[in-house]
């Protein structure tokens, strides 16, 4: 990723993709192949084993440069504060902060639009991870399809709002939407 023109919006990518489809993976090597300090803003929680793994192979799948800020729910107020010209965050993802958001009662449409509508004022470049979970059936319980709606329209926010949105497939990605002001070699 390059940095943007003084006239141009500030670089923003949202990787979407299935499990495991190597989205975390292609953010990370984007960012460190910037000439940013990469930073990434985890949303995970670690509520059970099976998750404190998952972070725990996250985290040893980044090397020393990386900042680390945890933050499962004030995405917002992370961005305005982390994003810098010299920095470039990775946001590790976007499906378990709406998960948390969700889980905690919090109004989640409206948080949606205050993220999305945060992207065009940041100082610095963005990466946002996020899953694709609509391409499957109709999930049985209420609960899981109101989840499929809203993370449907909250990936549909922000591939609007951002600049670049790629596509990850079986660790093969496909450019979407492409942005100028992003330097992408596929």
């Amino acid at each position: 990723m390059t940095a943007s023109s003084s006239t141009g919006p500030t670089p923003s990518l949202l990787i979407l993709g299935g499990t495991r489809s190597g989205k975390s993976r292609l953010g990370q090597s984007y960012a460190e192949g910037s000439a940013k300090s990469p930073v990434l803003v985890a949303t995970a929680e670690a509520r059970d084993d099976e998750m404190r793994r998952r972070i725990a192979d996250h985290r040893a799948a980044r090397d020393g440069r990386w900042q680390l800020v945890e933050e499962p729910l004030a995405l917002h107020a992370v961005l305005k504060r982390e994003a810098r010209r010299d920095r470039i965050l990775v946001i590790d993802c976007l499906t378990l902060w709406l998960s948390n958001l969700m889980l905690g009662a919090h109004d989640y449409t409206a948080r949606c639009e205050d993220l999305a509508g945060t992207v065009a004022t940041l100082s610095g470049p963005v990466i946002f991870i996020s899953n694709e979970v609509g391409t499957g059936i109709v999930p049985a319980n209420a609960l899981a399809r109101e989840f499929t709606d809203a993370q449907g329209r909250l990936n549909q926010v922000m591939a609007s709002a951002c600049t670049t949105v790629i596509w990850v497939c079986a660790g093969l990605p496909t450019i979407l939407k492409p942005g100028a002001p992003l330097d992408i070699r596929l």
